[in-house]
């Protein structure tokens, strides 16, 4: 997905209206324009919009508002109002996380954040962790059954958060899906089977552009989905999101980035090279190894700082609760700017003189 070299999906285009002299097709008169705006060599027109483009261009006096998209260097003319439209055009940013999805609604215009939420990923009542699921596919109607789950719950939270934000689903027209290489499987029904089993397959790396009523989401019919391409087993979109969003295959300086979920990934490397392993996270800091973590939900620490100076702890917890417990990226949280300020040392050990009488033991 590319918004193009003047930035936006989004686009304001005044036509000449045709004449006698000027008897340009509808179609050809509005592509040759977007080519002059976007630098383009072609553009492709939706069906769907084709058969509504006459109406559209002659009511708006033939000042429209284009929603675009670009594909393997092709821009594809999704859908068309008149300038005066003042509906939402928007855009859905999904991580699709093994325990917990978030969706971001955004602004295709303004480029604004228009609301968030999270929901635990309805797949968990088949089974907590990859393998569980993977296998449950084995069984009859399985993995039509695990796609349903998660497929269905997106659709509930769309729906959920378009009435808070103002949109409706279907002023949605771009969504981004970043989740693992088992998470991307299970979202689109392909079968993760061989994911699990020597030599470690997945069925594909770079899934192509599809669109929203193909994979069952009730958005914009004509919406697009870019689903983030996987690395292989156990290195997915997820992971290839972190390290772009950061900025690491960019920079100059060698660098770390830890992705903790369910599974976490850690990555380390600069622009000219990436090494990267995985394993296991979740249930070690959410109530396995670590006796006090919890998964995440409304309520629990996910974000802590520490004043080096005075000490002074600030937390924040899932939608602003009364805190109950603590999730792993609070535990990260904590180790580190418990470091920062000298509270730890670099084993992981309390340095008693600098915790400023903040150490308590309760029943060991």
């Amino acid at each position: 997905m590319d918004e193009g070299k003047n930035g936006g999906w989004v686009r304001n285009i005044e036509l000449t209206p045709p004449t006698l002299q000027d008897n340009t097709a509808d179609a050809d008169r509005l592509a040759g324009a977007l080519k002059k705006e976007l630098g383009a060599e072609s553009i492709d027109i939706e069906f769907d919009l084709l058969k509504r483009l006459p109406q559209i261009l002659r009511e708006s006096g033939y000042k429209i508002r284009c929603i675009l998209f670009k594909q393997h260097g092709r821009w594809l003319l999704l859908d068309a109002a008149g300038c005066d439209d003042n509906t939402i055009i928007a855009g859905l940013a999904v991580d699709l996380g093994t325990t917990r999805v978030v969706l971001r609604l955004i602004d295709l215009v303004s480029n604004k954040t228009l609301g968030e939420t999270s929901f635990d990923n309805p797949q968990i009542s088949v089974g907590p962790d990859i393998l569980a699921r993977i296998h449950f596919t084995d069984q009859e109607g399985g993995l039509e059954k695990i796609n349903r789950l998660i497929i269905d719950g997106l659709n509930k939270e769309i729906e959920n958060l378009c009435d808070l934000c103002g949109p409706r689903p279907a002023d949605i027209y771009l969504l981004s899906v970043a989740g693992n290489t088992a998470m991307t499987h299970l979202f689109m029904g392909i079968n993760p089977r061989w994911i699990i089993r020597e030599p470690y397959i997945p069925v594909v790396n770079s899934p192509d552009v599809e669109k929203a009523s193909t994979l069952g989401i009730k958005v914009n019919p004509l919406a697009r989905v870019l689903i983030f391409p996987n690395i292989g087993s156990y290195f997915g979109g997820d992971l290839i999101a972190g390290i772009l969003f950061s900025g690491l295959n960019k920079s100059n300086d060698t660098a770390i980035l830890v992705d903790v979920g369910t599974n976490a990934e850690v990555v380390l490397g600069n622009r000219n090279w990436l090494m990267a392993c995985a394993g296991a996270a979740g249930p070690a800091l959410e109530g396995g190894v670590t006796k006090m973590g919890m998964m995440a939900g409304p309520g629990v620490i996910d974000r802590i700082s520490i004043e080096p100076d005075s000490s002074i702890f600030h937390i924040h917890t899932i939608e602003n609760n009364t805190p109950r417990g603590i999730c792993g990226s609070g535990l990260i949280d904590l180790a580190a700017h418990l470091f920062l300020s000298k509270m730890i040392d670099i084993r992981g050990r309390f340095v008693s003189d600098m915790c400023n009488n903040k150490i308590r033991e309760i029943d060991g």
